[in-house]
């Protein structure tokens, strides 16, 4: 049992898939961390995508730093699809976890 839950935490809290690798499922928890990672990917590049024309006036502008209002009011064109990325992590999470749990010792 305290197998199954150090695979439990280890999914739950540092990277989905994790828990999967340390029970040795290693096509899942691969298949799962690759996953993760693709998410994590194109979330960056939703989050930059939305970004590029506030960075770009800045650096053309020649000002330094960019206020946490700016990044606010740019990140408001993309929020449907940033929405949808962030429910995918969350069912990879989920998926992780309750994977986990239904494992037989």
């Amino acid at each position: 049992m305290k197998k199954k839950l150090t695979a439990l935490l280890l999914s739950a809290l540092v990277l989905p898939g994790l828990g999967q690798l340390y029970l040795g499922r290693k096509i899942v928890g691969g298949i799962i961390i690759v996953l993760v990672n693709l998410v994590l990917i194109l979330a960056l590049f939703v989050l930059l995508r939305a970004l590029s024309p506030l960075i770009a006036a800045h650096i053309a502008g020649g000002t330094i730093g960019i206020t946490p209002s700016e990044v606010m009011k740019g990140l408001e064109g993309g929020t449907g699809f940033g929405k949808a990325v962030l429910a995918a992590f969350f069912a990879l999470w989920a998926f992780s976890v309750v994977d986990i749990l239904r494992v037989r010792s």
